[in-house]
């Protein structure tokens, strides 16, 4: 039996991502900052496989997928016990959007490491944050090969079952080491932000 998807955040990148992981045929279960009935129409349209809930329900899921924006994150400390959930961090730590796309200054930290800090005991893995959205909800077989999603964490088996769902889902993930180092490659303004790589063979 497929692993569930729990995701918090019913926004482009959270849709993209449940699209996918649906047609898999993972159970899917998603929540935005009001009510699931608020979602029924985003759940009409992703299908079969998707169920709107509370965050508090998704963040009980197998993988819990934060797609929600950067100005949310502390409201989940307190959610529930994070202590040993495999969570996938697809935030961006943007406080400013079009047209100037201001970051917040998290000092030396990676804005995973500071997910890390409001999100205690959890095992966090960095993806599904450096590809836009539009791209992101393509295909993810691309002629001879599949579209890259890069991952990073401190955790190596919540990296492995991450990875593992990636690849089930058509994706070519591609390990880049540790929170401090890899993730601050794939956070908003980092060397793969935005970039689009596929793998072939």
């Amino acid at each position: 039996m497929k692993k569930s998807i729990g995701i918090i955040g019913a926004g482009n990148i959270g849709k993209a991502v449940a699209g996918h992981f649906a047609k898999a045929g993972f159970p899917v279960l998603i929540s935005n900052s009001q009510d699931p009935e608020s979602l029924t129409g985003a759940i009409t349209l992703l299908g079969q496989g998707v169920k709107a809930v509370t965050s508090a329900e998704a963040a009980k899921a197998d993988i819990v997928i934060l797609a929600l924006p950067w100005s949310g994150v502390p409201s989940l400390s307190g959610l529930i016990d994070w202590n040993g959930r495999v969570v996938v961090d697809a935030t961006n730590h943007f406080i400013t959007h079009a047209p100037d796309f201001q970051v917040a200054d998290l000092g030396a930290l990676a804005s995973s490491e500071v997910v890390q800090q409001y999100l205690l005991g959890a095992r966090i893995v960095k993806a599904f944050n450096t590809i836009f959205f539009k791209i992101l909800e393509q295909d993810p077989h691309v002629g001879n090969g599949n579209r890259v999603l890069f991952v990073s964490g401190d955790d190596q088996k919540a990296k492995e079952v991450v990875s593992q769902a990636i690849t089930e889902i058509g994706f070519a993930p591609v390990d880049l080491g540790s929170l401090a180092v890899g993730s601050k490659f794939q956070q908003a303004k980092g060397a793969l932000a935005t970039l689009n790589f596929i793998k072939i063979g």
